[in-house]
């Protein structure tokens, strides 16, 4: 079997590590950073995302290690909430803990992990670009992103958004009474220094529900992280001329709450090709294109509906609020993103 290289040991990058290792193809990732670490996320898996954790085994295992089940949604703008229960749990898992799970998984399935190593080698045969988002050109309005741990949070729903001026922030209950507090915003100027003024950018307005529940929060300073130039115009696999998967592709509004998903789906997709050309039955050329192909028809439809309800958020939130209270309307446009 030939071996394969993955460039990035994020959750698309350690997932098809783990699915080549599960069908005894060689494999040795790269990865920049080190683990555990935190990562700018809403830190839920709903969607495919969960049947692809299940069909490798992996699913019991994390609700072993701390994953819990989210039932219900509630969603605010203003004075205006609305509430339903998900049509399938989540499942509710802080990165620090999901990414160290399996990288620890990755390497005892046999995987070769480089940690605290950044690739500056071309993307050429064998190689799979996972090393998350593409940076955003600095024109137009810029999208970041915040997150932050907490304690002392009481929420109503087991998942919660609150539309703020200029973006929208998630919360998420986790274990051990932790609650992860997630944070899209836009700025026309260049993004302000962060790491003194955060917490101001989760307050949300005096009197709204989220400056409510923040109130009393006590957050863990280590736990803070953000993250720029977020580029949020969807993109098609067939563009790039690596193998990519994962948020190297493409990133999905993160309003729809699917962007962990559709990292373990892109990796389960890419895994029987790379397989099949680590058994010499596919061309490289072959392989990359089947793997763009299919990521593209599985994700289009669900890009551009999740672009739709981002502009629909951050240009009429009181009348997404509307149109949900609508509960067929609801579910069809929470389905249409997954």
């Amino acid at each position: 079997m030939k071996p394969i290289v993955i460039v990035g040991g994020g959750l698309a990058g350690l997932t098809l590590g783990i699915a080549l290792r599960q069908r005894d193809v060689p494999v040795t990732i790269y990865e920049a950073g080190h683990y555990p670490r935190h990562r700018v996320c809403g830190e839920f898996i709903s969607g495919h995302g969960r049947t692809v954790l299940a069909e490798l085994g992996l699913e019991k295992k994390l609700i072993a290690a701390g994953a819990i089940l989210a039932h219900d949604a509630a969603f605010y703008s203003g004075a205006k909430c609305l509430r339903h229960d998900l049509p399938q749990p989540a499942l509710c898992i802080s990165r620090y803990k999901l990414d160290g799970f399996l990288a620890e998984y990755f390497q005892k399935v046999g995987g070769t992990l480089h940690t605290d190593q950044r690739w500056n080698e071309p993307y050429a045969e064998a190689i799979v670009r996972a090393t998350g988002r593409r940076i955003q050109k600095p024109d137009g309005t810029r999208w970041f992103g915040l997150k932050a741990h907490a304690t002392n949070v009481s929420l109503e729903a087991d998942l919660e958004m609150h539309i703020v001026p200029n973006g929208y922030v998630g919360l998420c209950e986790l274990d051990s009474g932790q609650v992860n507090i997630c944070g899209l915003f836009r700025s026309e100027t260049a993004v302000p220094d962060l790491s003194r003024v955060w917490k101001k950018w989760f307050s949300g307005p005096e009197g709204s529900a989220l400056n409510a529940r923040l109130r009393n929060a006590v957050f863990d300073e280590t736990s803070f992280c953000s993250t720029a130039a977020l580029s949020l115009q969807p993109q098609q696999a067939a563009e790039h001329e690596e193998c990519c998967i994962g948020d190297s592709v493409t990133m999905i509004a993160p309003a729809t709450g699917n962007g962990m998903s559709m990292a373990f789906e892109s990796a389960t997709i890419a895994a029987d090709p790379l397989t099949q050309f680590s058994a010499g039955k596919m061309t490289w050329s072959e392989t990359k294109d089947r793997i763009a192909s299919a990521l593209d028809r599985t994700f289009a439809h669900r890009l551009k509906w999740a672009s739709r309800l981002q502009y629909m958020l951050m240009s009429q939130p009181g009348y997404a609020i509307t149109l949900g209270k609508f509960y067929p309307l609801w579910r069809l446009f929470f389905g249409a993103t997954r």
